[in-house]
């Protein structure tokens, strides 16, 4: 059996619940495909994770956010957007993963683990945590590696590379370091990155510049072993003994869906879908993109603060075509 659908949104992140909330007022007959939880990136974020925006800047729809610190942290923001999704009874599937997408004549078809859908419009909110981007080296595939991070816990008293200078990369190196962990950073760069919190980078520089966290700048890791990591500096290359390596250097959005429904992607390196900034239509006519997705390598250019605003552009359009 085919579900037919005015709207189908993939992916059930702020951005996601943002777009559900707009075709609710106007009537269209929608549902949100979610591969995992409710805001499944913001789950996997780390448990202790401050945002940098102020709570009413993760607003959505000018529903209220109401936060007890100045900058919202991750549990409050989960708590916010399931009871966005749920006092507002919008149609959401979750644990749900979309495996393909096909057009016919102005119809998609969508089949999913679940169902197959029809839909005469389709919205691509899917993020970019997923993927993440690696180091490519041997001994990357060990145990001990990872590339994701929730708590320091684990850590303590073990020793540890911390891969990256971003916000991430800064946080988790802190946090295990104050949670009895030996932190060693290695950073592709000549510094910390400049976009880190303001209030969390002099913390961070002064933990490098008393010795407490060791950091390798302008360097790479070329091997891991069972018990060792192997690090090319400016200057030689250095083995040092090893528990857990954390490489949090970044994620990439999964362009597979986009690619297979025919959106044209730029050949650089930003790999850029090409889609209309005014209506966030691709050229796949009723294709819409909304969220950190349409900055594609460039995932720190979109995010909820400045993307929330997707989902009535969007709206706008579609309302323009439906009627």
């Amino acid at each position: 059996m085919i579900i037919e659908k005015d709207i189908l949104i993939i992916g059930g992140g702020p951005i996601g619940i943002a777009c559900a909330l707009e075709c609710k007022k106007q009537g269209w007959n929608y549902v949100i495909i979610e591969k995992g939880a409710l805001t499944n990136s913001l789950y996997n974020y780390p448990k202790n994770m401050t945002f940098f925006s102020t709570s009413e800047k993760l607003e959505i729809d000018e529903i209220p956010f109401i936060s007890k610190n100045p900058k919202p942290n991750r549990d409050e923001a989960l708590e916010y957007y399931r009871r966005v999704a749920t006092s507002n009874n919008l149609e959401i599937n979750l644990y749900e993963s979309v495996l393909n997408i096909n057009k016919t004549d102005s119809v998609f078809q969508i089949k999913t683990s679940k169902q197959t859908y029809s839909s005469k419009k389709v919205i691509l909110s899917t993020g970019f945590y997923d993927i993440p981007n690696l180091l490519n080296v041997p001994g990357e595939n060990l145990p001990k590696v990872m590339h994701y991070y929730k708590e320091a816990h684990p850590f303590t008293m073990q020793n540890v590379i911390v891969v990256g200078a971003s916000n991430s990369s800064v946080d988790a190196a802190l946090e295990i370091w104050r949670k009895g962990g030996h932190v060693t950073m290695v950073i592709r760069g000549e510094s910390i990155g400049e976009r880190v919190k303001y209030w969390v980078r002099p913390d961070i520089v002064n933990r490098i510049e008393e010795g407490s966290i060791k950091a390798y700048f302008n360097s790479e890791i070329i091997e891991i072993t069972e018990n060792e990591v192997s690090i090319k500096t400016p200057k030689d290359t250095k083995t040092i003994k090893n528990d857990y390596v954390v490489a949090l250097t970044g994620y990439q959005p999964d362009f597979k869906l986009l690619k297979e429904i025919g959106v044209e992607i730029s050949k650089n390196d930003k790999k850029l879908p090409n889609y209309n900034p005014k209506t966030m239509e691709t050229n796949v006519k009723g294709l819409y993109l909304a969220g950190v997705i349409c900055g594609g390598m460039e995932t720190h250019k979109w995010f909820i603060e400045n993307s929330r605003i997707h989902a009535k552009i969007i709206a706008k359009h579609i309302d323009s075509e439906f009627n």
